[in-house]
């Protein structure tokens, strides 16, 4: 599931886990990887958890990393980063009954058979809606917090993959969210 900030991606991820278990083969779970996603890069590859705030979608801009790096500050690299991510994306979809939330996901596991890629949109108006309630924050706050993770993700996807996030030829499915409920929009 890629989608834009406000229209539900991990609302929708746990509805649409919810609705696919009980066509699971019996012992196996659908699990959702969202912000757990970067916990099990972390676990994977052996890394600090301190790290998690250097996992790419949520870094700083290349200009911030220099000039740490001209203060002394040392980073971890983000290319390596984004390796480690890549792996762990790769092992998750190949053994399956996962729902992967951001992080490139629909790029990396593109050629995979067994995926179905679903990218979730909303208006503005609505996503700001959505975002003031659930983080409590003010209309300005909202609006901000909103075009910060929708840029951090379009950043992303175009450093790393050279995709661009609002390609319609990148997902299977498209959803708006502004017209049905998260639980139709799992079904």
């Amino acid at each position: 599931i890629s989608r834009m900030c406000g229209s539900g991606g991990r609302t929708v991820a746990s509805k649409l886990a919810e609705y696919l278990q009980p066509h699971a083969p019996f012992g196996r779970r659908w699990t959702v990887f969202d912000r757990e996603l970067i916990k099990k890069v972390l676990e994977d590859h052996s890394l600090s958890t301190r790290l998690a705030e250097f996992l790419p979608e949520s870094r700083k801009p290349r200009l911030g990393e220099l000039m740490d790096k001209l203060r002394g500050k040392k980073h971890p690299d983000a290319a390596k980063i984004v390796g480690h991510t890549v792996e762990t994306i790769w092992q998750l979809a190949e053994d399956g009954y996962v729902i992967l939330i951001g992080r490139g996901a629909n790029v990396i596991t593109a050629k995979l058979p067994n995926v179905f890629h679903v990218r979730l949109v909303g208006s503005l108006e609505n996503r700001i809606e959505r975002v003031e309630e659930i983080y409590d924050f003010d209309r300005h706050a909202a609006l901000e917090y909103i075009k910060s993770q929708d840029t951090a993700k379009r950043l992303y996807l175009k450093e790393y993959f050279g995709q661009d996030i609002d390609d319609p030829e990148l997902y299977h499915l498209i959803v708006n969210t502004d017209h049905m409920s998260y639980g139709e929009a799992a079904k």
